[in-house]
């Protein structure tokens, strides 16, 4: 269990939701715009909701997170992270043994911040920057750690944007049916059995399901897919088992869908993610 006192001055602790309002405390409590920890969990810890003051940058070093917030659901596999505005209540549950830094961030830091919540990709750079803030322990104040807090606070909105987010609509008949899906996603999913539970037209559906979300039916369906498939081949699972679990008549059909939203195949994609 983490000390009372120590939490803001040892980065690298195991975490628990006992400890979770000493952390908030000490990210409300800290004074350089740039505030960096890192922090270990268990698999399926899970932090309860709660919001920040600042900014967060959550970039999971090992593991697969999943945030919820009212807008929908976002998933941070390694080498991502989710950039969080200030005020977003969130939710976040540990999928496998995770490693989380999370970079929390004045909101009046710098002009040109990002304001909309969002997973993204992490640049080499941007993670040396943030290591080294959480080495050099919080409120250094010191001109180098200075120049290292600018730097990474003008890296942030370059980072490239990841369609790994899962937005919910506020309609209430299309949000059940999100969620109900979310539980038990599947290949198979048909626009006219959706138009038809909630009384519309196959026209009048596409264009409210898209006014809602921001994505069609199918780029929405996909993206719930891989999010329900990459912690099972994160932890090892044969990628015909995931895919013929998820309804896909065959690996190639996963594997070009797999393609189109996380821009590699399978098995390229999580090498990728174990050499970086």
């Amino acid at each position: 269990m983490i000390d009372q006192t120590s939490s803001q001055h040892h980065p690298q602790l195991r975490a628990s939701a006992q400890q979770h309002h000493l952390r908030l405390y000490a990210v409300e409590a800290a004074t350089m715009p740039v505030h960096a920890i890192t922090l270990r969990f268990e698999p399926g810890d899970h932090v309860p909701e709660h919001e920040h003051g600042r900014a967060q940058l959550l970039h999971p070093i090992a593991g697969v997170v999943i945030v919820s917030t009212q807008m929908g659901r976002w998933m941070v596999p390694p080498d991502h992270a989710l950039w969080i505005p200030a005020g977003v209540r969130h939710s976040v549950d540990m999928i496998g043994h995770v490693e989380m830094q999370s970079v929390y961030v004045k909101s009046d830091a710098m002009p040109g911040l990002p304001m909309h919540l969002h997973v993204t990709g992490v640049t080499p750079l941007l993670r040396s920057l943030s290591e080294e803030i959480v080495r050099q322990g919080p409120d250094n104040d010191d001109a180098r750690s200075g120049l290292i807090q600018a730097l990474l606070l003008h890296e942030i909105p370059r980072l490239p944007e990841r369609p790994l987010g899962l937005p919910l609509p506020a309609h209430p008949g299309l949000a059940r049916l999100c969620r109900s899906f979310i539980s038990a996603p599947s290949a198979r999913l048909e626009i006219d059995e959706w138009a038809a539970r909630t009384g519309m037209s196959r026209r009048t559906f596409t264009r409210v399901f898209r006014q809602e979300t921001g994505l069609s039916l199918s780029a929405w369906r996909q993206q719930a897919c891989v999010m329900a498939a990459l912690p099972r081949l994160t932890a090892g699972d044969a990628v015909t088992v995931v895919a013929l679990d998820l309804g896909y008549d065959s690996m190639p059909a996963f594997t070009t869908m797999f393609s189109r939203v996380m821009g590699a195949p399978p098995k390229t994609y999580l090498n990728n993610q174990k050499a970086a």
